[in-house]
C-alpha cells in the first residue's frame, strides 16, 4: 500500500511539472525496488549500525534508526518469539527482521512475500553481517516464524568453527 502511494505521488508530481524525464524514471524506480527499513537498536551497540552498513551497500534503504533503551518492549510489540531475539529488530516492507540477517536472505524473503512475520537469526553469530571476526564464521540459520510464533529453517550458513 505504501509502495502505491508513493507511486501515486509521483505521478502526481510529473504531472505538476516537479520532476520530469529520467528523474521521474529514476523516483518510480527507486519507490517500487528499494525496500525501506525502520530499525530499533540498543544506543550503545555497535554490530547494529555495523549489519546497518551491510543492508545499505545491499541497496536498501534506512528510513529510520531508532535508539532506544528498551529493545524488549519493541520485540513484545511486533511478536517476536522470544527465543529469536538479537540485538536489534527491523521492519521491512511489513515484516519483521530480527538480528544479523544477510540482506541476500532478506531480499530472497521479500521477493516470496510469504504469508509469515518474518525472519530472524537468533543471538550474535560470529561471522554473521555486522558479527565480522576476521576469518572466523560460525554456522547459523535464518528462521522465518509465523505470527503464532512457529518457526522453521530458512536459510542454513555454513561456518568454519568447530
Amino acid at each position: 500500500m505504501q509502495k502505491l502511494l508513493l507511486s501515486f505521488l509521483v505521478v502526481i508530481m510529473i504531472m505538476m511539472g516537479l520532476i520530469t524525464g529520467t528523474t521521474a524514471s529514476s523516483a518510480i524506480a527507486e519507490t517500487l525496488v528499494t525496500p525501506q527499513v525502520k530499525v530499533y537498536r540498543s544506543p550503545s551497540c555497535s554490530c547494529c549500525g555495523n549489519w546497518l552498513d551491510h543492508i545499505q551497500k545491499q541497496g536498501f534503504k534506512i528510513q529510520a534508526d531508532i535508539k532506544t533503551d528498551d529493545i524488549d518492549a519493541i520485540k513484545e510489540k511486533y511478536n517476536l518469539p522470544p527465543e529469536l531475539a538479537s540485538c536489534h529488530t527491523a521492519i521491512i516492507d511489513g515484516y519483521v527482521m530480527e538480528g544479523h540477517i544477510p540482506a541476500d536472505d532478506i531480499k530472497r524473503f521479500l521477493q516470496q512475500k510469504p504469508q509469515l512475520a518474518g525472519l530472524a537469526v537468533p543471538g550474535m553469530p560470529v561471522g554473521s553481517p555486522g558479527m565480522e571476526l576476521g576469518n572466523e564464521k560460525d554456522s547459523f540459520t535464518v528462521m522465518a516464524f509465523n505470527h503464532k510464533g512457529e518457526t522453521q529453517a530458512f536459510q542454513k550458513h555454513q561456518g568454519n568453527q568447530h
